[in-house]
């Protein structure tokens, strides 16, 4: 199953997309789709669209992970990510790609077994987890974490990701 991870913006989406094929892991694309910050919101907004777009057409997921809305201390940048998501959501409804929202610290201990890691710990586990040779810019590892939380989500009889974590089998 192909999983794009997108952590939406509306300066800066990031995007990622892993295989996951027998259980394993494999590191496919990511990226940044970025807009002139001195553009009005709706050109930004439609930019990266527009780059959202070619994305699930070039790289063709059959889910995508996407970060839930969260509380954030600026109301001004908390609308702006939501205003963001929901470019993103309707991108992807008319795409017609299933869709699934993870909280940010659900993310964060599904790839580092702890909810609070900070984006660099997150990133390093990214990395080892689908083998990077270099860390991914920090939008992209987000988005690389979504996906991979995704496959976790998706395939809970597979063996965990994160080996702090053990299944009860009964």
């Amino acid at each position: 199953m192909r999983i794009l991870g997108l952590d939406p913006g509306s300066h800066v989406c990031g995007y990622g997309v892993i295989e996951v094929i027998d259980a394993k892991l494999t590191y496919v694309e990511c990226g940044v789709l970025t807009a002139p910050a001195d553009r009005a919101m709706e050109e930004r907004l439609g930019e990266i669209a527009r780059g959202l777009t070619e994305v699930l057409r070039d790289l063709a997921p059959a889910a995508v992970a996407v970060e839930d809305v969260f509380v954030h201390p600026n109301v001004r940048s908390a609308l702006a990510l939501a205003q963001a998501r929901g470019m993103a959501l309707a991108v992807l409804g008319l795409a017609g790609v299933r869709v699934a929202s993870y909280a940010p610290a659900l993310v964060k201990k599904t790839v580092t077994g702890s909810g609070r890691a900070d984006k660099d710990q997150v990133a390093r586990m990214v990395q080892g987890l689908i083998g990077l040779r270099a860390l991914p810019r920090p939008d992209a590892s987000d988005a690389l974490a979504l996906a991979i939380t995704h496959a976790h989500a998706a395939r809970p009889s597979t063996a965990r990701i994160v080996p702090a974590i053990q299944r009860r089998v009964s």
